[in-house]
């Protein structure tokens, strides 16, 4: 009955941020391949798939990964396929902005650990606080995990929405993608169907998080909440694509370490950290089958 309550309030500001989402993640995702016409539109779906393929595969086990990560992979893996090592956007960073295959990797692989700093810090904070508190004080913290769970819904709506928005937008375009925007319409879809299917799919990574990475209180939750939207928002700023997932796990990790060590379940991080390693190869090599299939359908 509560986890009802959960799905709905996460559904709700998923679908917001979808909708107040900007463009910049959206172009820094299709922008890691130069290629236009249909063969932009195979690597693009060659690469989709890849990434949906291998993170429903995870999950189905109960491990929060990256689908960000694999759909670089995926891209990368395609697009030399399709045309070559020049066909991929090796990229790095462009006034502080990441660009290109390594500059997507360099934040998708730094923020886990931003994430888990910043949570640390604010467990420093939160922790005495809450000690301190009385006990009619602690609706106030599960108050304020409510409306930190509700910012970083806003925030993955808007980075992981903007990314389904830039495939399908590029795909859309009758030049081939090198000139689009995200209509309305491309950009209503994209985001009810990622906050129904965040709801749908994500039982088991939810429950993974948790509690079989450590047993958080309120006060913990909240440290890893806020650390964990701040972490997105400031990706979305910079048009990097991130996983939400990958962060929030890294943020309630920091803030199990910076409590009590002991407590973090390191098996179960080890486990996540694997998922992660072999996340680009896999799906890079899924997306080169799918890109042939592809090619020859069409």
């Amino acid at each position: 009955r509560s986890y009802r309550r959960v799905e709905a309030w996460s559904v709700g500001w998923h679908l917001l941020g979808g909708l107040l989402a900007g463009e910049a993640v959206a172009h820094t995702t299709v922008d890691m391949v130069h290629l236009d016409g249909r063969k932009l539109v195979e690597v693009l779906a060659a690469a989709s798939w890849a990434a949906v393929i291998f993170t429903w595969a995870t999950t189905r086990v109960g491990y929060p990964t990256s689908a960000s990560v694999g759909l670089v992979g995926g891209m990368a893996g395609a697009g030399m396929l399709a045309g070559g090592l020049s066909a991929v956007s090796w990229g790095g960073f462009r006034a502080w902005h990441p660009f290109g295959v390594f500059g997507v990797l360099f934040g998708i692989v730094a923020a886990p650990f931003l994430a888990a700093g910043v949570a640390a810090l604010v467990e420093r904070v939160v922790r005495p606080l809450a000690l301190r508190a009385r006990r009619s004080a602690e609706g106030a913290f599960r108050a304020g995990v409510w409306a930190a769970s509700a910012a970083v819904a806003v925030a993955d709506g808007s980075n992981d929405g903007q990314k389904a928005m830039g495939i399908l937008s590029a795909s859309l375009a009758a030049d081939g993608g090198r000139s689009w925007s995200v209509s309305w319409t491309v950009k209503i879809t994209c985001a009810v169907l990622l906050a129904v299917f965040t709801v749908i799919g994500g039982g088991r990574v939810v429950a993974t998080v948790a509690r079989r990475l450590w047993r958080a209180s309120v006060p913990d939750d909240l440290a890893a909440q806020v650390a964990s939207a701040a972490v997105v928002f400031l990706a979305v700023k910079g048009g990097l694509p991130l996983s939400t997932s990958t962060v929030v796990t890294s943020a309630k990790v920091g803030a199990g370490v910076a409590r009590k060590p002991r407590h973090v379940h390191l098996q179960a991080v080890g486990r996540i950290l694997e998922n992660w390693a072999v996340t680009v190869p896999a799906c890079a090599g899924l997306a080169c089958v799918l890109f042939e299939v592809l090619s020859h359908a069409t």
